[in-house]
């Protein structure tokens, strides 16, 4: 399959905001009752979900989104990336769309945002979904190096023409090395294009500011506030997500009020919406439904 098969049936188009301006997003089941907002990483657009949004859009009204400064979502150079920077886009976004009230799933970058969001707007999310979230405490040497090896592949797409190898030694660090078949050219040409824009040569220093300097011990990392968190959450992770393995999952876990933890069964690292898209959304549709894994 390939992404535009994979989205065949969504809508992809642009809503304006406030203060973030023109932000893309793909959607499909405008027609259910309930929302789902799905959040991509640091350095990651809506292609990430390309797998997802249709079939979920059977049970929900889902809208996933570029960040701003990512994807084709507008470049702004006059904000500092911060997380609350990402919460309120969402915040707008989400009044912007007329939801009121939404299922939350963010992955990495997006998954901090999320909990953020569920502490600082608790009466505007459900439920919360952490994929292979950000915003935890790193509790292995393996992670604190993975955070170095995040920021020198990342800074290698910016500040110079991102090629085809740059791209893809990026991706290779998201996908799980058993499932790195599925990094087809297609995914790897539309992100180079993504990484290519001048829009986003100009926001990528911003946008990875924080991160490069978290890499080498100059700025903390973004933590959630775990213990604040009121609704239900899910920490959905995998057997070889890099930076926070299972066991900073585990330890994360008693810190949030309403947690519960999955690990996905299939093998996955940081993209199991990708890797294993079915596990994924049965996971996803039984949880938001029913509050159980």
């Amino acid at each position: 399959m390939t992404i535009w098969l994979d989205l065949l049936g969504a809508e992809i188009r642009y809503v304006d905001t406030p203060t973030f301006g023109r932000t893309r997003i793909a959607e499909s089941g405008r027609d259910k009752p309930e929302a789902l907002i799905l959040m991509h990483g640091i350095g990651g657009h809506i292609e990430a979900y390309s797998k997802n949004v249709v079939p979920l859009g059977e049970n929900y009204h889902v809208v996933a989104f570029d960040f701003v400064g990512h994807g084709l979502s507008e470049k702004k150079t006059d904000i500092d990336y911060s997380i609350d920077n990402y919460v309120e886009q969402l915040r707008e976004l989400m009044d912007a769309l007329k939801i009121e009230k939404a299922h939350i799933s963010g992955e990495s970058l997006g998954g901090i945002v999320a909990g953020v969001f569920a502490v600082k707007y608790p009466g505007r999310i459900k439920r919360a979904i952490l994929n292979t979230s950000g915003g935890i405490p790193i509790v292995s040497e393996k992670g604190r190096q993975d955070v170095k090896n995040l920021a020198e592949l990342s800074a290698r797409n910016f500040g110079q023409a991102p090629t085809a190898e740059s791209v893809r030694a990026r991706m290779q660090w998201l996908i799980y090395e058993g499932n790195w078949d599925l990094l087809t050219d297609e995914l790897i040409e539309s992100r180079r294009v993504l990484y290519a824009n001048p829009g986003f040569q100009k926001t990528a220093p911003l946008v990875f500011k924080r991160l490069s300097k978290a890499a080498i011990g100059e700025a903390k990392p973004d933590l959630i506030d775990l213990e604040k968190i009121q609704c239900e959450t899910l920490l959905l992770w995998t057997k070889h997500n890099p930076i926070h393995d299972v066991a900073a999952a585990e330890s994360a876990l008693p810190r949030i009020p309403k947690g519960k933890l999955y690990v996905l069964k299939n093998e996955a690292a940081h993209w199991p919406q990708y890797e294993a898209p079915d596990e994924f959304h049965a996971v996803v549709r039984r949880y938001l439904d029913t509050g159980e894994v």
